[in-house]
């Protein structure tokens, strides 16, 4: 009788790197995305676990100081005999913890196989994103246990060069009699680090005698650095001078829209919070979308006109539920309103034909619109598939151009549920640091369903008829970029807060306590 073998599982202990998802190596994010089970320590930001499998057990068990590391490889080595992969996801580098190195001394007297990938430590790390530089010979440590210390040793390396301990804050006071006793000099600088790499880390310098005193308040791990490279904080420093670092922003979009603004956000180092305003539906009937999708296979229509990424996917969904595809837009030219727009309409494998090189609107997609020629154009129809409640600008100036319009509902946007009654008040008292509107409907939804943002916050709008509405409703428009694009929107936005900071640097400070500029931008220099 021959034995089906059972499945052999792999056990990974993985670093995270500081925090930052995106110091997560290449490999560590294969592991986690290949696992069944994930341990992963308290130290460990719960965002790093969003690639894994919504099916895998994920637990938290403890930070390497206070577990017992039997027990962690215990359940490694059941779930690895059971046929899974398991992953210990730890802060730092795995061998950066004395905890982890005992793990996988237990493991490794097992027939199990493992790995360990390497992450960058949260010490070495985090000293980069705060703007210290560790030059010259250097001593780095993820430090559990502040009574295993060496400061003798220490002392030797802040003289020679430059040291960077990450400890929990409630041993700074310890860290600081033991570099004392052990001859550093009081005045020698120091920065300290929370929330390391984090959205909302925040270094404070100052020397051996007071940094205790000037951490006042941080809590759990931080990162400790002292020597020269401290004083080069002001030119290195880049996390913490992003332009839009620690601003709250406001993103009312669609659900699904949201992500890629929110992105560009945290880029720039903003904080952004999604509050859905529109929710995207079929429209009410679907005959005037089943005629135009036969009259594109037909060849009924000269252009396609899309003026959102909506419409894009509603033509598509259209078309996947009679089984066609891109092939069926041949001889069909097709034309967007921005660049967005053009990139849901690539992602088919199909180039526009045309996208305004000025102003991304209809008014500027009717500027580079050329009139019907009878002769040049025997098809004399164009497509134009949108929303329930698009305005009628472009529909009007392609008919004054000669073309037929079939006017067509593509989708529905009705009004969201209203956010938690927490987002309510902080849009209302003011909360948030800015607000990004990009369309009139997402100005009106919002108002609507959570309130007026308060007169404090910057009002950014991607084009002149968002601003029209947000005046309207009686709101300042501060920004509004040159063109009408999401990326344009938030570098708008992140030049705005450059320039606010500059226009505050150079007040007295006197005039800097008067000012009525707001947001994380105005209280740096306050």
């Amino acid at each position: 009788m021959t034995r089906t073998r059972k499945p052999v599982g792999r056990i990974a202990f993985v670093g995270a790197g500081p925090g930052d998802p995106g110091l997560l190596t290449r490999r560590a994010h294969d592991a986690l995305v290949d696992a069944d089970q994930v341990v992963y320590d308290r130290g460990v930001p719960e965002s790093l676990l969003d690639v894994v499998r919504a099916e895998a057990k994920a637990e938290t068990q403890f930070t390497p100081a206070e577990g017992v590391p039997g027990d962690v490889a215990k359940v490694l080595i059941s779930a690895a005999r059971s046929g899974q992969n398991a992953v210990h996801l730890v802060a730092g580098d795995p061998f950066g913890h004395d905890s982890v190195v005992k793990e996988v001394q237990a493991v490794a007297r097992t027939a199990a196989h493992f790995e360990v990938v390497p992450g960058v430590s949260q010490a070495e790390g985090v000293a980069t994103y705060a703007g210290v530089p560790l030059p010259g010979v250097r001593t780095a440590a993820d430090v559990e246990d502040v009574g295993t210390l060496d400061f003798d040793a220490l002392a030797a390396a802040v003289q020679r060069g430059s040291l960077a301990l990450a400890v929990d804050a409630g041993d700074l006071a310890a860290v600081r009699d033991g570099l004392l006793a052990a001859g550093v000099d009081g005045g020698t600088a120091v920065g300290v680090t929370g929330d390391g790499t984090g959205e909302t880390q925040y270094t404070t310098t100052s020397t051996v005698d007071s940094f205790v005193a000037a951490a006042l308040g941080f809590t759990g791990r931080v990162v400790l650095t002292v020597g020269d490279g401290v004083g080069q904080r002001d030119k290195l420093s880049w996390w913490e001078n992003r332009p839009l670092y620690g601003w709250k922003v406001l993103v009312p979009r669609t659900k699904e829209q949201a992500g890629v603004m929110s992105a560009r956000l945290r880029a720039y180092g903003a904080i952004p919070c999604e509050v859905p305003t529109i929710a995207v539906e079929p429209p009410r009937t679907p005959a005037q979308m089943e005629r135009a999708v036969k009259g594109l296979v037909d060849g009924r229509y000269a252009w396609v006109i899309f003026t959102s990424v909506n419409a894009v996917r509603a033509v598509w969904e259209k078309f996947a539920e009679h089984g066609l595809d891109a092939r069926h837009f041949g001889g069909v030219k097709i034309a967007c309103i921005g660049e967005a727009t053009a990139d849901a309409v690539r992602a088919f494998g199909i180039q526009p034909e045309l996208i305004p090189a000025g102003e991304q609107s209809s008014e500027g997609l009717l500027a580079e619109f050329s009139p019907h020629d009878e002769v040049l154009d025997p098809v004399g129809r164009v497509l134009l598939p949108r929303a329930d409640i698009a305005t009628e600008t472009l529909a009007a100036g392609l008919t004054e151009r000669g073309w037929e319009v079939d006017d067509v509902t593509a989708y529905r946007t009705v009004r969201a549920a209203p956010p938690p009654a927490e987002i309510r008040d902080a849009i209302k008292s003011g909360g948030f640091d800015a607000v990004l509107f990009t369309s009139s409907s997402t100005v009106r939804n919002l108002v609507g369903i959570a309130g007026k943002p308060h007169a404090r916050t910057v009002v950014a709008v991607i084009g002149p008829k968002t601003a029209e509405t947000a005046t309207e409703f009686g709101l300042r428009v501060d920004v509004q970029p040159p063109h009408a694009s999401v990326p344009d929107l938030v570098e708008a936005l992140a030049g705005y807060a450059v320039e606010l900071r500059e226009k505050l640097a150079a007040m007295p400070a006197k005039q800097r306590r008067g000012s009525k500029v707001q947001g994380p931008t105005a209280l740096r220099f306050r």
